[in-house]
């Protein structure tokens, strides 16, 4: 959704989305004392910044090894063609996979990222399997993650200052 004076974000904004990155379990009355609100306004912002689309979900990120999916992997999915009934076809039948985390349209030499994960190296197998018995699919590309080096909140831009742009 692109910004529009009425949609702007304020610094307020901005430091509330910052605390939601951080921690989406957050009490009002703790992320209003942290953003310098008080309880029934940061409950209004919140909930604005939700119907605006800024927060698109709250939910908690599980541990993929703890819950016996060993690995992990990125896959990459160049299809026969990138016609609208092609890229439909594919999108449903990844829909239908559970172990298929998610699943990004991308453009360059694939047409699709997937985040995948496996029990073990002979569930990711069976996986690819799966992806090259589906008939739209020309060519796979797999990338088993063997740790992760980063996993950031989203960068925030600044607010607009009230006194004009930075001197």
């Amino acid at each position: 959704m692109p910004m529009t004076e009425h949609h702007a974000l304020d610094e307020i904004d901005l430091r509330i989305l910052a605390e939601l990155q951080k921690d989406g379990r957050i009490r009002n009355n703790e992320l209003a004392e942290r953003v310098g609100l008080s309880e029934p306004p940061c409950r209004r912002r919140v909930r604005s910044l939700r119907e605006r689309g800024y927060v698109s979900a709250i939910r908690a990120t599980l541990d993929e090894k703890l819950l016996g999916y060993e690995v992990i992997s990125y896959v990459l999915i160049q299809l026969q063609s990138q016609a609208q009934a092609t890229l439909q076809a594919f999108e449903k039948s990844i829909a239908a996979l559970p172990l298929v985390q998610q699943s990004w349209r991308i453009s360059g030499d694939a047409d699709y990222l997937l985040k995948c994960v496996a029990r073990n190296v002979e569930g990711m197998h069976q996986q690819l399997l799966q992806f090259s018995a589906m008939p739209e699919v020309r060519h796979i590309r797999t990338f088993p993650v063997l740790g992760v080096a980063k996993d950031a909140p989203l960068p925030l831009p600044r607010a607009p200052s009230a006194f004009g742009p930075a001197q």
